[in-house]
C-alpha cells in the first residue's frame, strides 16, 4: 500500500477535525458535527471549490477603500496596520476552504515585507496575487510573482538592467521559490537567470498623486544575448530577444526550464507537506509520500490542486500518529480559538470588525508572527531552521499564549462589549453537561487534537474542575443552575469551576499542538 492512496472511509468526528484544523484555521464545532460522516474526497471538493475575490479592506475613519487611491504618506503607517487586521478577520471569517491557509503558506514561500515594501497599495496587490494564484497553476503563479510590485522592490528586481544585472531575484527565484537548495545550481546560474530578468521595473511606488500601480518591462535596459545555463538545466539556452515582449518571452522558458528540473516538483511538495503535515521527512516519507506526490505535481502540468487533493485525501494523511505533530502558529492558536468559539468579525459594522481584527493580529504579531512581514527572505523561522515548528514556542511566546488563553477564560478580554467566550452556552450543547466525566470528555475531545489518557481525564475532572469535591457535587450545582439560570450565586457556581477548567487546558501542552 502507498502513502498516497486514498483514504476512502467515512471519516470519524476526529478526523474531521484533523482535517479542519490542518487545511484551515480550525473548525467550529457544528462544522464538525455536519461534516461527521462524509468521506476525504466529499470534503477535500469543498476545500477547494473556487473562492471570490474579497473586497479589500475599508479605511475606518472614511468606510472607503484606500488601496486603489494616491498614496497617503500621513496614513500609511494606519493603512498597513488595517490591511492586517482585514486580513486576519478574512482568516476569522473564513469559508470551508483551503484558500486562506494557503494564502499563508505562499505568503511565507513568496515572501515579501511590508517593513521593506513601505507602500500598502502594493502589499495588497500581493495579498491578492496569493489568492489569485494559490491554488491555480504553478508555473502562471511564479510568472505573476516574479512581475509583482512588491516583489520587485524587495528583492531589487527593480534595479536590475543590462550591463549591471542585480541577481538577488534571480538567485531566490531558484534556492528558494521554485529548484530548491538541492538543485546543483552554480553561480554562472544565478548570474545568466538575473540576465533573463533585466528590464523589469514597478511603478507608481508611494505615488502621492496617482492611484495607478503597474508593473512595466522597459525593453531598452533588457540584456539581449543568449543566456546559458549550467548541465543542472541541462546546458540550456535562453535565446536573447529585444523588443516590448523580450521580457516576458525570456522569462516564460526560464521558468520552463526550473520547472523540468526533477528536484522543483519534490521541493514544492516538501514544503506543502512540511507545512500541512508534519516537519520531519524519515526516508519512508520521502520515498513513498513525497516522490509520488511530486509526480502527481509534473504530470498535471503543476497545477496546485491535484497535489493538495492527493495530499488531504491520502491514507498517510490520516495516520494517527500524525494528530498533534505540528506545534500551532501563532495564527493557528489565536485564530483557530475564537473560530471554535463561534466569534465572527461583523463586516456590517466597520468599528467592531476592525476591533476584532485589530486584536487577532496584535496576539499573532507579539507572538512572532509578524502577518506580511517575515524575518527574512526565507519565511518565518519556525519554517526553515532546524527544529522548525518548535521555534513557536520559546521563553518569550510561552508565556504570551497564556495571557491568551487567561483573557478569554477569565472574560478579562471584551470586544464590541461582549465577553468572546460563552462558556455556560457551549457547555450546554454537550451530550450531558451534568456527568462531569463526560463533560469533560467531550470537551477535551473538541478542544484537543490528542487524545488524553483516563488518568489525565481524572485529573482534570477531580482536581482541575472539581477542585476536590466529590463529582456528585457538580451535578447538583449544573441542575440548579439549569433551574435558575439567572440566579447568579447558582450560575457563578458552576461558571467559576468552567473558567478554571479552560484556563488550565489552554495552557496545557496537548492545546499547543494539533
Amino acid at each position: 500500500m502507498s502513502l498516497l492512496d486514498p483514504y476512502a472511509s467515512p471519516l470519524t468526528a476526529d478526523q474531521v477535525a484533523h482535517l479542519l484544523r490542518r487545511a484551515t484555521f480550525g473548525p467550529t464545532a457544528s462544522q464538525v458535527k455536519s461534516l461527521t460522516g462524509k468521506t476525504a474526497a466529499q470534503l477535500v471538493t469543498m476545500l477547494l471549490a473556487d473562492q471570490p475575490q474579497p473586497a479589500p479592506p475599508l479605511d475606518l475613519t472614511t468606510g472607503k477603500t484606500f488601496h486603489d487611491q494616491p498614496f497617503d504618506t500621513v496614513n500609511a503607517g494606519k493603512f498597513t496596520v488595517y490591511l492586517k487586521n482585514w486580513w486576519a478577520n478574512l482568516m476569522l471569517n473564513q469559508p470551508l476552504s483551503l484558500l486562506e491557509k494557503t494564502t499563508l503558506f505562499w505568503s511565507n514561500h513568496f515572501v515579501t515585507r511590508d517593513s521593506t515594501v513601505n507602500d500598502y497599495r502594493f502589499m495588497y496587490r500581493y495579498t491578492a496575487l496569493l489568492r489569485q494564484y494559490g491554488l491555480g497553476n504553478f508555473k502562471a503563479f511564479a510568472v505573476a510573482v516574479t512581475q509583482d510590485p512588491a516583489m520587485l522592490r524587495f528583492l531589487n528586481g527593480n534595479q536590475n538592467v543590462a550591463g549591471t544585472a542585480n541577481e538577488n531575484y534571480a538567485r531566490e527565484l531558484q534556492e528558494l521559490f521554485v529548484t530548491g537548495r538541492n538543485g546543483g545550481y552554480l553561480e554562472d546560474d544565478v548570474r545568466a537567470a538575473a540576465k533573463v530578468l533585466t528590464g523589469w521595473a514597478d511603478s507608481g511606488y508611494r505615488d502621492a498623486t496617482k492611484a495607478e500601480i503597474s508593473t512595466v518591462f522597459r525593453a531598452n535596459r533588457h540584456d539581449t544575448t543568449d543566456k546559458t545555463f549550467s548541465a543542472a538545466y541541462q546546458n540550456t539556452v535562453i535565446k536573447g530577444r529585444s523588443g516590448a515582449s523580450a521580457g516576458a518571452d525570456e522569462l516564460n522558458e526560464l521558468l520552463d526550464m526550473l520547472l523540468r528540473h526533477a528536484e522543483t516538483p519534490r521541493f514544492i511538495c516538501r514544503k506543502l507537506y512540511r507545512w500541512f503535515v508534519n516537519a520531519d521527512i524519515p526516508a519512508k516519507v520521502e520515498t513513498g509520500f513525497i516522490q509520488p506526490l511530486a509526480e502527481v505535481f509534473r504530470k498535471s502540468n503543476f497545477e496546485l490542486k491535484p497535489v493538495l487533493a492527493a495530499l488531504f485525501q491520502s491514507q498517510h494523511f490520516f495516520d494517527e500518529a500524525l494528530r498533534g505533530a505540528v506545534i500551532k502558529s501563532p495564527v493557528d492558536l489565536v485564530v483557530g480559538t475564537f473560530r471554535f468559539w463561534g466569534v465572527q468579525a461583523p463586516d456590517q459594522n466597520l468599528t467592531a470588525y476592525f476591533q476584532i481584527g485589530n486584536y487577532l493580529y496584535a496576539r499573532v504579531k507579539e507572538q512572532q508572527q509578524d502577518l506580511l512581514n517575515p524575518p527574512t527572505v526565507f519565511g518565518w523561522t519556525a519554517y526553515y531552521q532546524t527544529g522548525y515548528y518548535q521555534q513557536w514556542i520559546n521563553s518569550t511566546t510561552l508565556g504570551l499564549r497564556g495571557l491568551f488563553g487567561d483573557a478569554l477564560t477569565t472574560n478579562a478580554l471584551k470586544l464590541n462589549s461582549k465577553p468572546v467566550i460563552d462558556v455556560l452556552a457551549y457547555v450546554k450543547t454537550l451530550s450531558d453537561p451534568s456527568d462531569p466525566a463526560k463533560l469533560v470528555n467531550d470537551l477535551t475531545g473538541q478542544l484537543l487534537a490528542l487524545a488524553l489518557t483516563q488518568p489525565q481525564k481524572d485529573f482534570l475532572i477531580d482536581t482541575i474542575l472539581l477542585n476536590s469535591i466529590p463529582r456528585y457535587e457538580w451535578t447538583g450545582e449544573w441542575n440548579d443552575y439549569i433551574k435558575s439560570p439567572n440566579d447568579t450565586a447558582k450560575r457563578q457556581a458552576v461558571q467559576i469551576k468552567l473558567t478554571a477548567f479552560l484556563q488550565y487546558v489552554f495552557r496545557m501542552a496537548e492545546y499547543q499542538v494539533f
